[in-house]
């Protein structure tokens, strides 16, 4: 019996290699072709261009700490991917044949929406990896940031922070209060579910979330997390 549940787990797990290698290769073309039909350096230059472009040293820090609190908290210490959230992530999908999990990094982000469709299939998820990895080595993690913020989406046909914060509060992202930060940090994990404009109940759950991992991750303390959903200034 021992011998048998010992050759079921290799087969399994020999299963699981070639799936994964097949995904990988699969993966690797995506992302080449994505290089050429659109370059890192000459996508990244459009996007700076935009004239709701924002620079981050301008954006609230707990707007940024929010981002980090709920995206990627171990943003700063990967190099564009995150080997623990993408071990659990590639778990579950080989094991569903789909993508169930997320497990993406801030980089990740920014490479699927700037590069990649939205399509859910392991390739292209690996093909994100790859992008993320190249474009850790063409751009400090205040750049990556500072593009991810610029080109997210909000819900309501706002694709970056400042379109945002203008839409839903008629603010630049600077006079951004601790209430509104939270809130905005909050809606591109499911925009069109979050839209202020269409679930502000929903939206306020969310940002109860991220104001509770802000303080379970040492961003700021319980009673000023009870102030900022207070709306108190």
């Amino acid at each position: 019996m021992k011998k048998f549940l010992k050759y079921s787990a290799l087969t399994v797990c020999a299963v699981i290699f070639c799936i994964a290698a097949v995904f990988t290769v699969k993966g690797y073309a995506m992302y080449r072709s994505a290089l050429n039909d659109n370059p890192p350096e000459l996508a990244v230059e459009k996007i700076q261009s935009n004239e709701n472009y924002v620079s981050i040293d301008v954006l609230p820090k707990l707007y940024l700490d929010s981002v980090l609190a709920v995206e990627d908290r171990r943003f700063y210490y990967h190099p564009g991917v995150d080997p623990i959230s993408i071990a659990r992530a590639v778990f579950n999908d080989i094991r569903r044949m789909k993508l169930v999990e997320g497990g993406s990094t801030i980089t990740q982000q920014f490479a699927k929406n700037t590069f990649f469709t939205q399509e859910r299939k392991l390739e292209r998820k690996v093909a994100e990896a790859f992008m993320a990895l190249r474009l850790e080595r063409m751009y400090s993690k205040k750049e990556i940031l500072e593009l991810y913020v610029n080109t997210i989406y909000f819900g309501s046909g706002y694709y970056s922070i400042r379109e945002a914060s203008r839409g839903y509060y008629d603010k630049e992202p600077w006079e951004l209060s601790d209430y509104e930060c939270t809130m905005l940090a909050g809606l591109p994990n499911a925009p069109s579910v979050y839209s202020l404009d269409n679930n502000p109940e929903l939206a306020a759950q969310r940002q109860q979330q991220v104001v509770n991992k802000l303080v379970k991750y040492g961003y700021i303390k319980k009673k000023e997390g009870e102030r900022i959903l207070s709306g108190a200034h």
